[in-house]
């Protein structure tokens, strides 16, 4: 799928004096089922995350407190979103590769995702994504 394919999705935002509500559904709001849920936290100052793809597994990235920016590539272009509100989700398709960096102190980011873990749907090494990505073959 190409780099247009990925887009900030506004999710809802239930607003009371005694705090906001944001929920998410499944195949409702996003375009798949959740089948796992996890985030990262306490990353420190400089660090970077991901730097990876993924041959089927799409997802849902939202940071759930502070910010961080996610690059993605799809082997033809790059383009960065600067995630920072609970209420926008940043949807991810298939053959995307992603680095996150620019932490923020305190930043969470919560990962919605369309499958179980499954480490043959990776892709760890760059030069293999790129070729996969160019050939149009998983």
């Amino acid at each position: 799928m190409p780099l247009n394919d990925c887009k900030i999705i506004e999710l809802p935002k239930i607003m009371d004096q005694r705090g906001n509500l944001t929920f998410v559904e499944g195949g409702r709001h996003i375009p798949f089922d959740i089948k796992r849920v996890y985030y990262l936290y306490d990353v420190p100052g400089g660090a970077s995350r991901a730097a990876h793809g993924h041959r089927a597994l799409s997802q849902l990235m939202i940071s759930m407190s502070g910010s961080f920016d996610v690059t993605l590539d799809d082997g033809y272009g790059k383009k960065t979103f600067h995630l920072n509100r609970s209420y926008y989700g940043l949807y991810i398709p298939p053959m995307i590769w992603r680095d996150l960096d620019n932490f923020s102190s305190g930043a969470v980011c919560m990962v919605l995702a369309s499958d179980f873990y499954e480490e043959s749907d990776y892709f760890r090494d760059y030069q293999s994504f790129l070729t996969t990505a160019r050939e149009g073959s998983v």
